[in-house]
């Protein structure tokens, strides 16, 4: 009896390591890989997992912009609803309601084991606090992001101490390329930390596990959104010296889940945080910053291998998905006086053969800051052929990130506004510093989103329900902006008039 206690204890012990989670998470990282359709870049590893994963075409960030999207990776809040409305560091000082209940927080109460290794930048450490943190709260930021040497035997470290542990786990590695050095122009190590570790500049290290791959300016391919010119070619040319670094380290890390023996029990979900640190994609949420790389690869769907679908995901999805994998409940509670409630649904449905009809045809986004200075919310609902966006500041000129103004691409293109010389872009800076308050897009016959159709009566039943839609989102998740531009939110949660311009189409509260 005692023999089959004892055996019955390993089985369930081996039961319980049966599930497990790896999320890889780029910085700034778009489409440039094989596996997404570019052909002039080198992605062997990166295409490699996708050929074990289900590859999301429609793949979409909830917030274009570092901390506030990390805190929705985390989360599954929007960030109006978690508090991260900007950057966590230095003086934006940006952070999260004490009272969110985190992935890792919630996973920890559960008895699933928690790693970070590499880029955090959300707070406070009390909700996002991790088992095993190597993070640039305690180490240099390019050693525990970019140095895929150093991160792969911190990673070695969690996964030995997971070998020697009961519990499944969650391992979160966020990757700090691609996203720009600073200083972002002229630094030692290069615009994109290009040189950092490729053991030929003098000064900069050397980084075992990476083979740079260089690329010549002729070679890059040149996204729709920006200029075809000598600096624009030049600038995406040392982040594609980048992406090299990126794809090999994500080779290690997969081969050290393998060598660790966990790669046929683990999740494995990789995206990004937003688009590429170029005018019109990081920040936006137009389509270049919105739209996210986005693969799923589970041990148990093998049939989803190497295969795409057009299925809508967003990273408000992964906490969702996450529990849903370990099978747990998000928990029940308030915050600011509302019930919490993920609107995120698990991506597991989309790994079945008959995925669920309608769940997977609508992602929200929301913005509120970058940096400090950089005031200018949005709200976004998309659906796979049409896009709303409400610029809710839209009276000011849209805030430029400082990595997004100090660097080659744009200065040229301001430059060359400023001397009357043509840019080659397909957008004018008026435009992009100035826009409309609604802006509504076809994607099917507008993909570059270049004619607002808002104020079109052929499109006004389309655009009164995407509203009204966001609107009840908005509603749902407690947004304390909703009643913005034209309106003030009073305690008891309604808009109350401010008479600030006509609007005959609100429905209009007046305090008496």
């Amino acid at each position: 009896m005692r023999v089959i206690k004892r055996l019955l204890v390993i089985w369930l012990v081996g039961l319980v390591h049966a599930k497990n989670v790896l999320i890889l998470l780029g910085d700034d990282v778009g489409f440039q890989f094989g596996a997404y359709g570019n052909t002039k870049i080198k992605s062997p590893n990166v295409d490699a997992l996708a050929q074990r994963s289900l590859l999301f075409q429609n793949g979409f960030t909830s917030v274009s912009s570092c901390s506030p999207s990390r805190s929705v990776v985390m989360s599954g809040l929007p960030v109006h609803q978690n508090g991260m409305y900007g950057l966590h560091g230095g003086f934006m000082h940006f952070q999260s309601f004490d009272g969110v209940r985190s992935m890792p927080m919630i996973l920890n109460q559960h008895n699933i084991r928690t790693g970070i290794v590499g880029k955090k930048h959300v707070g406070p450490d009390s909700v996002y606090k991790f088992d095993y943190e190597v993070t640039e709260e305690h180490y240099d930021l390019n050693q525990v992001g970019r140095n895929i040497t150093c991160m792969k035997e911190y990673i070695r470290k969690f996964l030995q101490g997971s070998k020697n542990d009961s519990r499944p786990f969650l391992l979160y590695i966020g990757i700090h390329d691609i996203h720009r050095c600073t200083p972002y122009i002229g630094g030692k190590l290069g615009n994109f930390c290009d040189k950092f570790g490729d053991g030929t500049t003098p000064g900069t290290g050397y980084i075992k596990d990476w083979k740079p791959i260089v690329y010549r300016p002729e070679d890059v391919e040149v996204p729709y959104f920006l200029p075809d010119t000598p600096a624009t070619r030049e600038d995406l040319a040392a982040m594609y010296k980048t992406y090299s670094r990126f794809d090999q380290g994500v080779g290690l890390f997969m081969q050290e889940l393998e060598d660790a023996g966990f790669a046929d029990d683990t999740l494995v979900i990789f995206t990004s945080d937003n688009g590429i640190p170029f005018p019109f994609a990081k920040t936006n949420l137009y389509d270049p910053g919105q739209g996210e790389p986005f693969m799923i690869s589970s041990p148990y769907h093998k049939e989803t291998w190497g295969k795409k679908t057009d299925a809508m995901a967003s990273t408000m999805d992964i906490v969702p998905t996450v529990l849903d994998w370990f099978d747990i409940k998000y928990p029940s509670y308030k915050m600011n006086g509302k019930k919490v409630a993920l609107t995120g649904k698990s991506l597991l449905n989309a790994l079945k053969p008959q995925v669920p009809v309608g769940q997977f045809d609508q992602i929200f986004s929301s913005h509120v800051f970058h940096e400090v200075t950089m005031y200018y919310p949005m709200r976004v609902v998309r659906t796979k052929n049409t896009k709303l966006i409400h610029n809710i500041n839209f009276r000011a000129p849209y805030g430029l990130a400082t990595d997004l103004y100090q660097n080659p691409t744009f200065l040229d293109i301001l430059n060359k506004t400023k001397s009357g010389q043509p840019t080659k872009w397909f957008t004018t800076l008026q435009k992009y510093y100035y826009r409309d308050e609604w802006q509504l897009f076809n994607l099917t016959s507008d993909p570059h989103e270049q004619a607002n159709l808002a104020g079109s009566k052929e499109y006004k039943t389309v655009f009164q329900n995407m509203k009204k839609t966001l609107k009840q989102w908005q509603l749902d998740t407690n947004d304390p902006w909703r009643c913005l531009p034209d309106s003030e939110l009073e305690g008891d949660g309604a808009c109350y008039d401010m008479d600030n311009r006509k609007q005959p189409e609100m429905s209009i509260h007046v305090l008496r």
